[in-house]
């Protein structure tokens, strides 16, 4: 008999998965795909950082690190941080994870009691709202839009709040917009839920992509907030499993004990492997692809937007457009489903991000070479023409 908890009727699955596991599916059978679904970088792992890996794997002594990572680790996130931002942060709070949704979990644990109310920007990134239903939180939907950039502001905290919130949950690049917040708008969220005696979380997965704009941090204003961020993105490392979260001192003994338990430690040849993300000559590499993706952009939205997509918004970092499609489709599904069967290029629809009116938008990540970007516009031209 199955005791499934009944969590787990609240739990939807990751649409985007299932769109990848299509594409597969026709790849298996000769197709050539497009992806343009997952938010996967097409380049490899940086060779300094893969022989990293190499040279320590070599030795034989892969052992246990610490729960919060290597200190070694830790100690150069820091010191990014420093150079970078001139963010001067205590590698005592800095907890390395496995990947940026381990640090989701840790923050999210450390600090939700059983329904406890999180507020979410909607459209946002899925997983996070299925994090705080898995801690018995509740996750309740901030509808944004375009007036706003896609971004929360103080009215839509103080409109949202009620006694059983928690706190605010934002991203800055966020996913799927790719739109920021500027420093002064995060210290403004952050007093909205301070004076709520709330806690604010700040998803910076995507920092170090930025377009036409500085990256930055709410670390260099903002003591007591959570920050996660991740190896994934700028550093390239999506398949290594690792990122980090920057937490308020008092919660770091507490968020140890949950990490002790939750996954001994992080990977050992990873946390090894991305001493390596920090040197100069991975950084050079790291930088050159930036200017790539800021290519593709502007090689893909343009031409998008001759063939009727309607950005309301451009991005400015991660890499994604969130395009309207109310144009030229009825329903974002079915015009995914007919460009992934019919052209062969794989895109997500705005289901996978909230309620707040997915049927009219489309997520298209520009993460395969500008040929490829330029291919998959005449692709989905011919399909527009012949629907």
């Amino acid at each position: 008999m199955n005791k499934i908890a009944r969590r787990m009727a609240d739990i939807q699955p990751f649409h985007v998965m299932e769109i990848l596991k299509r594409a597969h599916q026709l790849e298996a059978a000769g197709r050539d795909i497009i992806h343009l679904e997952v938010g996967e970088p097409d380049f490899p792992t940086p060779p300094t950082i893969v022989e990293a890996a190499r040279d320590f794997l070599a030795g034989g002594h892969v052992h246990y690190t610490p729960a919060l990572g290597l200190t070694a680790l830790r100690e150069a996130i820091a010191r990014f941080y420093h150079d970078r931002f001139g963010a001067d942060i205590s590698p005592e709070r800095i907890i390395v994870t496995p990947g940026a949704s381990g640090a989701l979990m840790l923050a999210l644990a450390v600090t939700t009691d059983p329904g406890d109310e999180w507020l979410l920007p909607d459209p946002g990134y899925p997983s996070n709202r299925h994090l705080v239903r898995s801690f018995e939180g509740v996750a309740r939907a901030l509808p944004v839009d375009a007036s706003t950039r896609f971004q929360p502001t103080p009215t839509h905290v103080a409109d949202a709040w009620t006694a059983r919130t928690r706190g605010l949950m934002v991203a800055s690049p966020a996913n799927p917009t790719g739109t920021l917040l500027s420093q002064a708008e995060i210290i403004a969220l952050h007093e909205a839920v301070t004076a709520r005696n709330g806690i604010l979380i700040v998803d910076e997965i995507y920092q170090g992509l930025n377009y036409g704009i500085d990256a930055s941090t709410a670390l260099s204003s903002l003591d007591d907030v959570f920050v996660v961020n991740s190896f994934s993105k700028y550093f390239g490392m999506t398949g290594w499993r690792l990122g980090w979260v920057v937490a308020p001192q008092a919660y770091v003994r507490q968020i140890e004990k949950l990490a002790q338990h939750f996954f001994i430690s992080p990977s050992t040849p990873a946390q090894h492997a991305a001493l390596a993300a920090f040197t100069p000559a991975t950084l050079e590499i790291l930088e050159e692809r930036r200017h790539a993706f800021a290519s593709r952009r502007n090689t893909l939205l343009p031409a998008l937007r001759e063939l009727g997509f309607r950005f309301a918004t451009e991005p400015q970092g991660a890499f994604y457009l969130y395009a309207d499609i109310s144009e030229l489709a009825d329903n974002s599904e079915t015009l995914a489903r007919s460009l992934i069967e019919d052209a062969g290029v794989a895109t997500t629809p705005g289901i996978d991000f909230g309620d707040n009116a997915p049927d009219r938008h489309l997520r298209i990540a520009y993460t395969t070479e500008e040929a490829r970007l330029v291919e998959a516009a005449e692709r989905i031209a011919r399909v527009l023409r012949t629907g």
